[in-house]
């Protein structure tokens, strides 16, 4: 079953390497394809990414301008839910893509149930140990059908009183990426975003929004750490949310011979950039989900990724503890570990289509009743 028109909602770069495979999975197939992107996309100063979306083959993109520097969330959300409103009513979409915790994915999952468009979210049930989280339990409540990561996030899905039959687990798509090769090589990497040594570690330091008065004090001690290191690190911009001005001042001073601050990468280059890395360090769900994946150490720092995974290969630390950060750097700088499945196999792509190809899939009834779970 296909010819369905399928909208993507995508507000980031880290969300649009998730869903990338899945939507040119759904082309290849015979769906009607396109991306609604907005968010972090549109702006410059995050390296106006939307440009890796149009680069999509034989998918369609509608660009939407939510937000200016410094908006509230609250705001943000208002804004996505009236543009998104507006673009429903136009595009009539048979199904809406929205992935984990990000208010554009909250908006739109709220627009499509109050005007009863199915919509699809990607990776519930995921606990991370901030607000975020909050957010994603609600997406979850608002859709139509769950795509998740792990057989524990179907339990977490199940438990907030979901259908059984609407939760697929499937993998994290973005593996699937990294389970081939990038199609590029290290010294292409190096040589495009100007990478001045090849015994690199690579970080990057989200805000909390729970924590974002302190987030530039937590800054100053991860950061501070990693120059005493004396390594050399390629850093990613970190995201929008509020307390992210704090880390952005802290990186702006770090010195430029040890620190290459990008504020995006194309998703193939950072793929072969991560697989070569020594270690991975920060707060990214990169830390937790793919390096484990390919098999490299990463040290989860401070609360933003709690209890996401617990693979042999992640450390932990506060910010604050710069002995523990030291100590990881010292001991598991280079060091490999064998590839961890805990969040799939890396053919996420291939169950997608089967269910959508599924006549059962679409023929379920749009009223939702809460299923309660033994205790």
């Amino acid at each position: 079953m296909t010819g369905q028109k399928l909208i993507f909602v995508t507000g980031t770069r880290a969300d649009f390497g998730k869903l990338e495979p899945l939507a040119v999975a759904a082309s290849q197939n015979g769906f009607d394809v396109s991306f609604f992107v907005t968010g972090m996309h549109m702006m410059e100063a995050y390296g106006t990414t939307k440009i890796e979306v149009h680069r999509t083959p034989n998918v369609g993109v509608y660009e939407f301008l939510n937000q200016r520097p410094g908006d509230p969330q609250d705001m943000i959300l208002a804004k996505t839910m009236i543009g998104f409103s507006d673009f429903i009513q136009e595009h009539a979409p048979d199904l809406v893509l929205v992935h984990g915790d990000r208010v554009e994915a909250l908006a739109c999952a709220l627009v499509c149930a109050t005007n009863y468009v199915r919509c699809a979210h990607i990776e519930g049930g995921e606990v991370s140990g901030t607000i975020d989280e909050l957010f994603r339990h609600c997406n979850s409540k608002l859709a139509y059908c769950h795509f998740v990561s792990s057989e524990t996030a179907a339990k977490r899905v199940k438990a907030l009183g979901e259908d059984e039959e609407s939760i697929y687990v499937i993998g994290s798509p973005e593996l699937d990426f990294h389970a081939k090769p990038s199609g590029i090589t290290l010294d292409d990497v190096i040589g495009r975003y100007q990478i001045a040594d090849r015994d690199y570690g690579v970080c990057t330091f989200h805000p909390v929004t729970s924590e974002a008065d302190q987030m530039g004090a937590q800054a100053q001690d991860l950061f501070g750490a990693l120059a005493e290191s004396g390594k050399y690190f390629v850093i990613i911009r970190p995201n929008n949310d509020p307390g992210c001005d704090g880390i952005l001042d802290v990186i702006n001073r770090l010195p430029k011979d040890r620190f290459r601050v990008l504020p995006s990468m194309r998703f193939s280059h950072f793929s072969e950039l991560m697989k070569n890395a020594a270690c991975m360090i920060g707060n990214s769900s990169a830390g937790v989900r793919e390096a484990p994946f390919v098999g490299i150490s990463s040290l989860d720092v401070g609360s933003r990724q709690t209890n996401r995974s617990f693979a042999a290969s992640i450390f932990k630390a506060r910010a604050d503890e710069t002995a523990k950060i030291s100590e990881f750097l010292q001991t598991q700088w280079g060091v490999t570990y064998s590839g961890q499945t805990e969040f799939g196999q890396g053919d996420a792509t291939n169950q997608f289509i089967q269910v959508l190809k599924s006549p059962a899939f679409w023929a379920r009834s749009f009223q939702k009743r809460f299923h309660d779970v033994d205790v």
